[in-house]
């Protein structure tokens, strides 16, 4: 399993157009792949999902990946979200 801590710092947080680009993203990898809040555990390569959970800039979240690909995965996907600008 892959998990690391992550500070969201996309101006509008993870809403339309950085929530499609997530998706997207994470939609290519054969991993589980959640980000946990505090309220809620989200799935990244579901658009609604994403933007269900509103997640907001300055939101700390937990990049959480289970499967062949996790190592791999977790890494790029880590990367995408802390790089995510509008």
């Amino acid at each position: 399993m892959y998990t690391k801590e992550l500070t969201i710092v996309n101006e509008t947080g993870l809403h339309a157009r950085p929530a499609s680009d997530l998706t997207i993203f994470c939609q290519k990898y054969k991993s589980e792949v959640s980000i946990l809040t505090d309220e809620m555990e989200v799935d990244p390569k579901s658009i609604i999902s994403i933007l269900s959970a509103g997640i907001k800039k300055g939101t700390v979240v937990t990049l959480q990946v289970i499967g062949e690909d996790e190592n791999k995965a977790g890494l790029e996907i880590s990367d995408f979200i802390s790089n995510l600008r509008e």
